[in-house]
């Protein structure tokens, strides 16, 4: 589950739990009725989101097990997350993620479909284990990571090689925006910045409807009607 705090005109969102946040159905749904609580706030357009998580895991992926004991999960599963990154894409404010664990396949992605990645250097990868479990990736991953990583030898390293990637390594890729020596400091550098944003006074709106232009071809391949069945069978790492 998440909970969500409202901190003057932050949102901050946190996976709670020690565990690995797998993006099971039900998480899935709480994390978007969080968002579409933020949405409908007053202040949302002059606000800024952040999400985080407690222990070892920023979200280790689709929840695998359960897919296994019943398969028709996969596609809800991929479903329901193509469905909360395009609200996290469409969200009227600029939105932050403090990773302060391991984030990998589909928890990549979640990290990615904000607008800056802020990261621990102390503990945590960013992983697209896809090759090391031989499953071609999702399109709208592709497109994604397409979008997201502006360097063809970076995408290739996180793609090509299932490179487990650092705080600092990230910096040298252009994933990560910035790095702190824990998870307590990760996340008061993602209010530091939380907070300047808002000091801004960007219309949330118009940031929004830009994003959703820069962002437009993923979208577009979010809504195709491509079957994951298959590919998103082993989506989650082996850490």
């Amino acid at each position: 589950m998440c909970t969500l705090e409202k901190r003057g005109q932050l949102f901050l969102l946190k996976l709670a739990g020690d565990g690995e946040h797998r993006l099971n159905p039900t998480l899935l749904d709480s994390i978007t009725s969080a968002i579409t609580q933020i949405r409908s706030d007053p202040s949302s357009s002059q606000s800024v989101l952040i999400t985080t998580s407690d222990g070892k895991f920023f979200s280790n992926g689709y929840d695998l097990a359960l897919a296994d004991s019943d398969p028709s999960l996969r596609v809800v599963m991929d479903s329901k997350l193509r469905s909360l990154v395009a609200d996290l894409i469409s969200l009227p404010m600029p939105t932050i993620a403090a990773v302060t664990g391991h984030a990998s396949a589909a928890g990549f992605v979640l990290a990615m479909s904000h607008d800056y990645v802020l990261m621990r250097r102390d503990r945590g990868f960013l992983y697209m284990s896809e090759l090391d479990i031989e499953l071609v990736i999702p399109p709208w991953f592709a497109a994604m990571i397409r979008m997201k990583i502006g360097s063809p030898a970076a995408r290739r390293d996180v793609m090509l090689t299932a490179e487990k990637v650092t705080a600092e390594r990230g910096l040298e890729m252009g994933i990560v925006d910035s790095s702190y020596g824990s998870a307590a400091e990760t996340v008061e550098g993602a209010v530091k910045l939380g907070e300047e944003l808002v000091r801004r006074g960007v219309d949330g709106h118009v940031y929004g409807g830009m994003r959703e232009a820069l962002l437009k071809q993923v979208l577009h391949t979010i809504g195709s009607n491509e079957s994951v069945s298959n590919r998103m069978r082993n989506s989650g790492s082996k850490l």
